[in-house]
């Protein structure tokens, strides 16, 4: 499998991108897998459903399944760190590509997405990651002049108005992003 993760601040449209990027890279005829960090309490567990219950009751973990679906609840005893690699280890090895939204520390080769400031919000310009980060290998922006720097020869820069692109681009560059734990 290839792992790509995707870094931005909040509000950049990674999730847009990871969306538009699964349907581009499904209609050809890739398997895809994603991981998404939160960076806050999340639930995806219905309260009085018997999962819940179980759950509530002091599970540890409950695995939810069906004809069609699997999920697994895990609960932690206490705050942990997230390591990307564990979470990599909790998937099925025969996708084709696994897109890790944030975890932008994590050492995976990544895409930094940025946007430029719309000026009637009076925001400055969010600081980019690569000049600090050697595993961002591309850039995804809407206005690749308004790019407080230019990155270097070796990142890739993409229009992140042109997912298929972007898709191509991954799939012409697949063997960069197999995936070995380290």
């Amino acid at each position: 499998m290839k792992a790509l993760g995707f870094a931005a601040f909040s509000g950049m449209g990674k999730t847009t991108l990871l969306e538009q990027l699964i349907a581009a890279l499904r209609a050809r005829g890739q398997r895809v897998s994603t991981v998404k960090h939160a960076h806050h309490d999340v639930d995806i567990d219905i309260p009085g459903k018997d999962s819940w219950r179980h759950r509530q009751a002091g599970a540890s973990e409950v695995l939810l399944v069906c004809d069609k679906r699997l999920a697994l609840v895990r609960e932690f005893e206490s705050e942990q760190e997230l390591d990307v690699h564990a979470m990599l280890a909790e998937l099925d090895s025969c996708v084709d590509w696994v897109l890790v939204e944030g975890f932008k520390h994590g050492n995976l080769p990544k895409v930094e997405i940025w946007r430029s400031p719309d000026p009637a919000s009076g925001k400055a310009a969010k600081p980019l990651r690569f000049p600090e980060d050697p595993l961002v290998v591309a850039v995804a922006t809407d206005d690749a002049a308004a790019l407080p720097v230019q990155p270097p020869a070796h990142i890739a820069l993409l229009d992140l108005n042109q997912p298929a692109h972007i898709a191509d681009w991954m799939l012409a560059n697949a063997s960069r992003f197999e995936y070995t734990k380290e």
